[in-house]
C-alpha cells in the first residue's frame, strides 16, 4: 500500500508566525496555515490541522460507506458526508474534542435499519476513524 506525505514549512512564533502546508504526494495545493486564525472562528482564507482531519475523515468515511453499502446488497446512489470536527483547551495545550459525522445518502436496496448499521460499521472501521480512536466520534446518519 502507497504512503502519502504532506509537508509544512513554518516561520516565526506560534502566536506571530505562519505557514504553509503542501500535499506533497498529489501536488494538488498548498494551503496557509497560522495559529490565530486557527483558533478564531473565521478561518479567514486558511486551512487548519481540523481543517485537513474533517477532509480526510469525510472522504475516508464516504468510501468505507460505500464499499459496505454494496457488500450488504445496497447500491450507493449519492452520499453526502460532512466531518465537523472541534478543537479545544486541553490541560497542557489543546485537543480535538469531538469529530461529528453526519450522512445523507441515497441508496438502494437498504431499509433504514439496515443503512443505520452500515453507517455505524462505516464509522467504526474506516481507517481514519481508527486513527482517530481517542477522539468522541459522533454520528447522525440518514437516508433522503
Amino acid at each position: 500500500m502507497p504512503t502519502r506525505t504532506a509537508r509544512t514549512a513554518w516561520n516565526g512564533t506560534l502566536e506571530a508566525g505562519s505557514g504553509q502546508v503542501e500535499l506533497t504526494s498529489s501536488g494538488v495545493a498548498t494551503f496557509d496555515v497560522s495559529f490565530p486564525k486557527r483558533a478564531a472562528e473565521e478561518a479567514g482564507g486558511t486551512t487548519s490541522p481540523e481543517e485537513l482531519i474533517a477532509a480526510a475523515h469525510s472522504s475516508c468515511y464516504a468510501m468505507q460507506l460505500s464499499a459496505l453499502i454494496t457488500e450488504a446488497g445496497g447500491t450507493p446512489q449519492s452520499l453526502d458526508i460532512t466531518a465537523d470536527v472541534s478543537l479545544g483547551p486541553d490541560t497542557v495545550g489543546f485537543k480535538l474534542t469531538g469529530i461529528k459525522l453526519t450522512v445523507r445518502a441515497e441508496v438502494d436496496g437498504l431499509d433504514a435499519d439496515g443503512f443505520a448499521k452500515v453507517a455505524q460499521a462505516a464509522k467504526e472501521t474506516c481507517p481514519i476513524s481508527k486513527a482517530l480512536t481517542g477522539v468522541d466520534i459522533t454520528l447522525d446518519a440518514a437516508l433522503d
